[in-house]
C-alpha cells in the first residue's frame, strides 16, 4: 500500500508542478518515478531499509531522498511546496477524461475554476468554452467526461477492492479469537466495480476483534465502533476508501455470509423460497418457527432451501435459481482449468519486462503456454514492431522454446485494425504467426463495427482484443454493435477476448453470457506489461464466471496441441 501512496504522491505532484508551468523534464521525471513505483513488485519500504532505491532503473538520487523522506516521516517537503497556493479541489480536476493540465491551468487563471463544482459552473454559463482554444465542442466533451468521472469515482475498481481487503484479511487473521474470515459484498460476487469493502469475521468477543481492527496502519479515520461493526477510512494513495467489519457467531457464520454477499435481487428471491416453504431466512440463519435450522455454513443455509450452493458469481436473480432447482447450474471455470495466457506484451513494444522474464512468470503458475502479442507497426506511440523486429522476436522465441519442456512461448502479435479494416500486417506475416489478436487502438467512432466484421473474416485472426474499448475509469468505448461482432465471431469460428486487466475486464459479464449462447469460444489475456500483470488473470476468471462461463467456453483450456487444432480446422 505504501508503493500505491507514493506513486499517487509522485503523480499529483508532476501534476502540481505542470499546472504551475514548471519546465517539461521534471514533470516528466516525477511522473515516470510514479510509473516505477505503481509497477514495482518489492515494498519499496524495504528497498529503503536496505538502500537499493537506486538500483532501480529511473530513480536518481533526488527521487531516492524524496521517497526515503516520505517513508520515514509521512511527508514530502517538495510535493507540499508545490501544491502551496493551489486550491485543494484543482488537482482532481485532472482525473477528469479528457482534461490536461494545460486547460485547468488556463481555466484556473482565467476563471478562477478551482474545483470540480467551478468547472460545472464555467461549463454552464459558457465561459470555459470562451476560453481560448476551447470551443463548445471541446467544453462539451469535458462536461461528458465530468459524467464518466463521477460514476467511476462512486465506486472503485476490484483491483483496489481487492488489495484493500486482503490486506485487512491478512492483519485480522493475527487478532486474539479470530475465526473464518472472508470478503463479502459485490467484491466476492467479483463485480467490476465495488463500493464499500465489506468483510464478514467468526468470534466470539466482537468488541476484542473491533478494537483490533480499528488499529490497522494506515487508518484514516474511524467512523462506527461498537460491539459486533467496525467501519473505518484506510488511506489509499491520495484516496480514502471505507471499510466495514461485521463479527458473527459460528452458528450464523453461514447465514451472514450469504446475506452480505448478496445481491439484493438474489437474496430477495431467496426469501420468496423460504416463505413458500413455511421458513423465514435472515442473516441470523434459517428458521422454521423459533427453531433455527440452518446457518452455520452457506451449503447448509441453500440446502434448507432445496437448493445447491451458488457459485458468489452468479448471484445475480438472472436465472440461477430457476437453474439450481432443475439441476442445471452451469460447472464454473477455474483457475486451474487454465493452460496459458493469450495477451501479453514485452519491452519489444509498450511492455517492461523482457520476453524471458515474462515467460518465466507464465512458467511460474503453471502454465503449459503464453502468447506473446506485441503491437504492430502502426501502433507507433506503444513502440510498435515492424515486419523485421517481429521476426527477430520470433528468433528470440525459438531459442528459448528450445531451453524449455512443457512449455512453449506462441509466437503472436496483436494486430491494429487500420480505419478501413484491413489489418496493419500482410496475412503472409500473419499466417506465419501462432495466435492473432486483431484490436482497434484508434478511430473509435470510426465504422468500428464493419472494421472488426471485416478483421474477422480475415483467416488468420484469432481472436478481437478488448472488443468494446471500454476503460472502467473514465471511457465509454467504441461505437460497435457487439451483437453483430458476436454474431460474425460465430459464423466465422473465431474467438472474443476476455481482457483480463482490472480497467477492462473486456467483454462484460452480459457479453460473454450473449458469446456463451452463440457458441462462441472466449480467450483469456491478462494483457500483462508489467510484473504484476500475469495476476490480473484472476479478475478475468471472475468475470468468466459472472458470465456463466465453463471450461468448454474459454479457448484457453486448451492445451497447445489443441489450440493448434482449433485454428487449423476452424471455419474458414
Amino acid at each position: 500500500m505504501k508503493n500505491k501512496e507514493l506513486a499517487a504522491l509522485f503523480h499529483r505532484l508532476g501534476d502540481a508542478l505542470d499546472i504551475k508551468g514548471e519546465q517539461t523534464f521534471k514533470v516528466l521525471a516525477y511522473r515516470k518515478a510514479a510509473r516505477i513505483l505503481e509497477d514495482l513488485t518489492d515494498d519499496v519500504e524495504t528497498l529503503v531499509r536496505d538502500k537499493k532505491l537506486e538500483t532501480l532503473e529511473g530513480i536518481g538520487h533526488g527521487i531516492a531522498q524524496k521517497i526515503e523522506e516520505f517513508v520515514a516521516t509521512g511527508r514530502m517537503a517538495k510535493y507540499e511546496e508545490a501544491v502551496a497556493g493551489l486550491p485543494p479541489g484543482l488537482l482532481d480536476l485532472l482525473d477528469i477524461p479528457g482534461l490536461g493540465a494545460k486547460t485547468v491551468s488556463l481555466a484556473y487563471k482565467e476563471l478562477r475554476v478551482g474545483g470540480l463544482n467551478d468547472l460545472k459552473r464555467a461549463i454552464a454559463d459558457g465561459s470555459l468554452a470562451g476560453l481560448r482554444g476551447m470551443g463548445d465542442k471541446k467544453a462539451e466533451n469535458i462536461r461528458k467526461g465530468i459524467e464518466l468521472f463521477e460514476q467511476g469515482h462512486a465506486r472503485i475498481s476490484i483491483y483496489e477492492a481487492s488489495i484493500i481487503s486482503e490486506a485487512v484479511i491478512a492483519y485480522l487473521k493475527k487478532a486474539p479469537g479470530i475465526g473464518r474470515i472472508d470478503a463479502a459484498g459485490s467484491l466476492r460476487r467479483m463485480k467490476e466495480t465495488v463500493g464499500d469493502i465489506d468483510i464478514l469475521a467468526e468470534g466470539k468477543n466482537g468488541a476484542v476483534l473491533i478494537d483490533y481492527f480499528v488499529r490497522i496502519p494506515g487508518l484514516k479515520r474511524i467512523l462506527a465502533q461498537g460491539g459486533t461493526k467496525g467501519s473505518i477510512l484506510v488511506a489509499v494513495g491520495s484516496m480514502e476508501r471505507q471499510v466495514d467489519l461485521r463479527i458473527v457467531g459460528r452458528s450464523e457464520y453461514g447465514a451472514a455470509l450469504q446475506y452480505f454477499t448478496g445481491s439484493k435481487e438474489h437474496s430477495v428471491k431467496l426469501r420468496g423460497l423460504a416463505k413458500d416453504a413455511g421458513l423465514k431466512i435472515s442473516e441470523y440463519g434459517v428458521f422454521r418457527g423459533a427453531k433455527r435450522i440452518a446457518g452455520s455454513d452457506e451449503e447448509g443455509v441453500y440446502g434448507a432451501l432445496g437448493l445447491p450452493w451458488i457459485p458468489p458469481e452468479l448471484r445475480e436473480d438472472r436465472g440461477e435459481i430457476e437453474c439450481a432447482r432443475q439441476g442445471r447450474l452451469p460447472c464454473l471455470v477455474e483457475a486451474a482449468d487454465l493452460r496459458g495466457d493469450l495477451h501479453c506484451h514485452t519491452r519489444a513494444s509498450d511492455g517492461h519486462m523482457l520476453l524471458e522474464d515474462v515467460a518465466e512468470l507464465a512458467r511460474a503458475r503453471g502454465y503449459a503456454y503464453l502468447a506473446v502479442c506485441d503491437h504492430s507497426r502502426s501502433a507507433a506511440y506503444a513502440g510498435g514492431l515492424t515486419i523485421e523486429r517481429l521476426k527477430e522476436q520470433g528468433k528470440e522465441i525459438d531459442a528459448l522454446n528450445r531451453r524449455w519442456k512443457g512449455f512453449r512461448i506462441l509466437k503472436g502479435s496483436e494486430v491494429d485494425i487500420l480505419g478501413d479494416g484491413r489489418l496493419d500486417f500482410p496475412d503472409a506475416v500473419l499466417q506465419k504467426l501462432d495466435f492473432v489478436v486483431a484490436s482497434i487502438h484508434s478511430g473509435f467512432r470510426k465504422n468500428v463495427t464493419a472494421r472488426m466484421l471485416k478483421a474477422l473474416a480475415n483467416p488468420f485472426v484469432d481472436t478481437i482484443g478488448h472488443p468494446s474499448g471500454r476503460l472502467l475509469s473514465g471511457r465509454e468505448g467504441y461505437d460497435v454493435d457487439l451483437e453483430k461482432v458476436i454474431e460474425a465471431a460465430a459464423a466465422q469460428g473465431k474467438a472474443l477476448e476476455l481482457n483480463s486487466h482490472f480497467d477492462r475486464l473486456d467483454l462484460s459479464d452480459l457479453y460473454l453470457r450473449k458469446a456463451k449462447e452463440a457458441g462462441v469460444l472466449i480467450s483469456i489475456g491478462t494483457d500483462t506489461h508489467a510484473a504484476d500483470g500475469p495476476a490480473m488473470i484472476r479478475f478475468g476468471l471472475g468475470i468468466a464466471r459472472r458470465g456463466w462461463l465453463e471450461k468448454a467456453d474459454i479457448l484457453n483450456t486448451r492445451t497447445a496441441a489443441g489450440l493448434a487444432r482449433w485454428r487449423k480446422t476452424r471455419a474458414r
